[in-house]
């Protein structure tokens, strides 16, 4: 009998004493924006619930991809008190879309994701003035896809919206698709006037590496079609490398990025070359690594003397851009930065040209 009082004694304080900690409950696990502009920001507030008896301390808030931005309570949350995470999506990519943000605390789960989902409207109104490159007789939005940066795993999507202008029904088709990207054309056979889209799915799982991979595809003008510069399309895509297993100890001392600019502009640049430099600092607790040092066009190079640094320390990065390349491609003037920081593994250097 007193075995049985001890072990019911026990039973009872086990749990009191599991409680006596932060705990988390979230709004909403995945939140659905529904049909939303292209270009234009939405944003929504996550309502962050303290459910257990020590103060709930939001430590850090990551996001999936540069297109969604975050921002956080900072105070701790007392017990049964709520605190809130602000996110803002701006979408640069036509069609459905799946996103998430990673929530950091000192909740006994250390890790919370939320999932951010929605469709980005397809309207064209005016086929001349939304879809201003030609392929032959197709009309198309763009020729240059470039997917958001992505983790392995993930399966992003991107939209080409086109038309066909002649009076012959086109037959819609992608060639030299690498494996990892998947076509699917609505509708396949496209008639005089009609509006039609291409979706392009990329298989993260089967990317050769970290950081930026860049391809061309071809669109069939009729058939077969061979492949050339006028019917080319651009496709890059990066992954980056995955934190969300981090601890809260091991983000306290992870190294972190400090760049000086992310931009930068040439003006009145039509021939020779221009040359500019960017600070790198590690404003971390440990060492940082430049992973990759990438860029997007061949008309642009880039130099870093020193690809470790200690906390606190400072190199600089050289970059120089030449007109005569920048007239050969069409790729986009940037420069890729991936490193070992959970925190900013990736950061983009945009140069702005303006001849």
């Amino acid at each position: 009998m007193k075995q049985y009082i001890l072990a019911l004694a026990f039973s009872t304080i086990l749990p009191v004493t599991g409680w006596a900690q932060a705990h988390i409950s979230v709004s909403e696990s995945v939140y659905d924006f529904g049909i939303i502009d292209r270009n234009k920001p939405v944003s929504k507030e996550i309502i962050i619930t303290n459910s257990g008896k020590d103060p709930l301390v939001l430590n850090q808030v990551t996001t999936s991809c540069a297109c969604t931005i975050a921002s956080w309570t900072k105070a701790p949350i007392e017990s049964g008190k709520t605190g809130v995470v602000k996110v803002t999506f701006d979408a640069k990519m036509m069609g459905r879309f799946y996103k998430y943000i990673n929530i950091y605390s000192n909740a006994e789960t250390r890790l919370t994701r939320v999932g951010l989902k929605g469709e980005v409207a397809v309207d064209v109104v005016n086929y001349k003035s939304q879809l201003p490159y030609s392929i032959g007789n197709i009309l198309l939005d763009t020729r240059s896809i470039e997917f958001e940066p992505a983790n392995k795993g993930d399966m992003p999507k991107a939209i080409i919206q086109l038309t066909n202008s002649a009076d012959k029904v086109a037959e819609v088709l992608l060639m030299h698709l690498p494996p990892y990207l998947k076509m699917e054309a609505k509708p396949r056979l496209l008639s005089h006037g009609r509006k039609g889209m291409i979706t392009l799915t990329l298989d993260t799982r089967k990317l050769p590496d970290y950081g930026l991979t860049q391809t061309s595809v071809y669109l069939a003008r009729y058939p077969g079609d061979k492949v050339s510069k006028e019917n080319e399309i651009d496709i890059s895509s990066i992954l980056l490398p995955e934190f969300t297993s981090w601890t809260e100890e091991q983000l306290a001392k992870a190294p972190n990025v400090k760049i000086s600019s992310t931009e930068i502009k040439l003006t009145n640049f039509t021939r020779g070359t221009r040359k500019s430099v960017i600070l790198l600092t590690n404003t971390g607790k440990a060492k940082l690594t430049v992973e990759k040092l990438q860029v997007f066009n061949p008309g642009v190079s880039v130099y870093l003397k020193k690809r470790s640094l200690a906390p606190g320390e400072t190199t600089p990065i050289k970059i120089g851009v030449s007109s005569k390349w920048l007239k050969r491609y069409r790729g986009k003037t940037k420069v890729l930065i991936i490193t070992n920081s959970p925190l900013r593994p990736m950061v983009m250097i945009d140069i702005k040209i303006n001849q």
